[in-house]
């Protein structure tokens, strides 16, 4: 029984304990998913920001595209009706890899 009393005073004495490296552990990863979390909560406004700056550029050119496609299509039906200076720009369009979808574009 002293044997036994004599090893617990060692322990206290010269032994270690792993709670304080644990809990240093412990308060870094703390530290560590609060700074991510703000990085990216940060970067999530961020973007946000450039996405709504990006909106009025891309409804313009969203109507640009409208009115490409209204005159694309224009001149493609004035070229099936004989035109020969629609039948020269659609042809040269076509070499440039422009297609006319002569039906109804679907809306987004």
């Amino acid at each position: 029984m002293a044997e036994t009393f004599r090893r617990d005073s060692q322990l206290q004495e010269g032994g270690r304990s792993y709670f304080i490296p644990l809990l240093l552990i412990a308060i870094a990863l703390v530290i560590w998913a609060g700074f991510q979390t703000t990085q990216l909560l940060r970067e999530r406004k961020y973007l946000k920001t450039v996405l709504d700056n990006q909106s009025p550029t891309v409804e313009q050119a969203q109507k640009l595209r409208a009115q490409l496609d209204s005159i694309a299509k224009g001149t493609l039906q004035l070229a099936n009706q004989g035109n020969s200076s629609a039948k020269i720009i659609v042809e040269e369009l076509r070499k440039r890899g422009v297609t006319i979808n002569p039906g109804d574009s679907p809306k987004k």
